[in-house]
């Protein structure tokens, strides 16, 4: 069965050009256009790992992030963020960020991050 992955983002570019290629890596994918939208698929889905945008117009993705923590302290996430500064890093490490992904690098190795993550949280599961 295919790993199920949450992609949060405020862009529809993104959410289009990310959908086609975690697709295409065998992922079953889930999006929303905003936190309010992502904490009700959340509500009814469980997820193997999350991947947020760290600045959105409604809930940026540390309160978004906080929020899942309520709920759910184990699902792996990663973090798209398009200034990967000390400061951003800062403010998300103790919520359980896997890995910052720097949001205009078109040719980061996301499908390894994903399967990394996901894989750490099997381990913790056992």
């Amino acid at each position: 069965m295919a790993k199920k992955i949450l992609l949060v983002d405020d862009e529809k570019d993104i959410l289009l050009v990310m959908r086609k290629r975690i697709e295409g890596w065998g992922y079953d994918l889930s999006t929303a256009s905003s936190g309010k939208d992502a904490l009700e698929l959340i509500k009814e889905n469980i997820f193997d790992l999350a991947i947020i945008d760290f600045m959105m117009p409604d809930m940026d993705g540390v309160t978004l992030l906080k929020k899942i923590r309520e709920k759910n302290k184990e699902i792996p996430v990663i973090m798209f963020t398009a200034y990967p500064t000390s400061d951003t890093i800062k403010g998300a490490e103790h919520l359980g960020v896997n890995a910052f992904i720097p949001k205009l690098s078109v040719h980061a190795n996301i499908e390894k991050m994903l399967e990394e993550a996901i894989r750490i949280n099997i381990k913790q599961e056992k």
